[in-house]
């Protein structure tokens, strides 16, 4: 019997079979986040403690703000936690709260009137809408610690204070921290000068310029 003709060589090598897709991240992760001011305004920052439906720590984000009002922070917090599922590809997120007035604002129950929380707002507002699934809750500050911790070691940084006589210094944060660089909306009422000029009748303050009140700031009146 003739032998069997072998095939010639191919000139192209098989392509190799691709790697399979990634499993897609469709299990909930949940952030507890807490933001805040000494001053307020004054110096500020936010913290989130982020883990896996298991409870396993992805992340605890913390980050000095600068001079910033206490629900500034607030804010802050919400938007890192928020950018920190996008960028990590995590479509469905539960957020837990202190701050009673952004949860209830977040969830349209409360309007947002304060022009300095409205570009927040709407910030928060479209990184939600490029999730899958989004929940936020509101809890009492004892049941935020991790979060309210990570918010003061912040301020302490950016204060350049080390831990009080006596204590220990913080722990190690668990995770990478994150953001890398500032996640905070630049605010968009800073101004080289911040002196508000204005007058009062019948009791009543009066701005002049248009301008409006930052959050959170209350007026002296001095007599003199």
């Amino acid at each position: 019997m003739p032998p069997r003709p072998t095939a010639a060589p191919s000139l192209f090598s098989e392509a190799p079979t691709p790697n399979p897709p990634a499993a897609k991240k469709t299990d909930w992760i949940n952030a507890h986040c807490d933001g805040g001011a000494r001053g307020n305004p004054g110096p500020s920052g936010y913290g989130a403690l982020i883990q896996d439906d298991q409870g396993n720590v992805l992340a605890e984000l913390s980050e000095f703000l600068g001079l910033r009002t206490n629900n500034y922070a607030e804010y802050s917090g919400l938007l890192g936690c928020l950018q920190y599922a996008l960028d990590h590809h995590h479509p469905r997120l539960r957020v837990v709260s202190d701050s009673e007035l952004m949860v209830k604002q977040i969830q349209g129950k409360y309007k947002v009137n304060s022009p300095d929380l409205k570009p927040l707002w709407h910030e928060a507002r479209s990184r939600i809408a490029k999730l899958e699934a989004f929940e936020i809750t509101h809890a009492l500050r004892h049941k935020n610690k991790d979060a309210d911790r990570l918010a003061n070691e912040a301020m302490d940084r950016g204060m350049h204070r080390g831990p009080a006589t006596g204590s220990s210094a913080p722990s190690p944060i668990k995770a990478n921290p994150y953001p890398t660089k500032a996640e905070a909306p630049p605010n968009p009422y800073a101004k080289a000068d911040t002196m508000l000029r204005g007058f009062t009748k019948d009791g009543v303050v009066h701005i002049l310029g248009n301008a409006t009140l930052p959050d959170g700031v209350f007026v002296k009146i001095i007599r003199e």
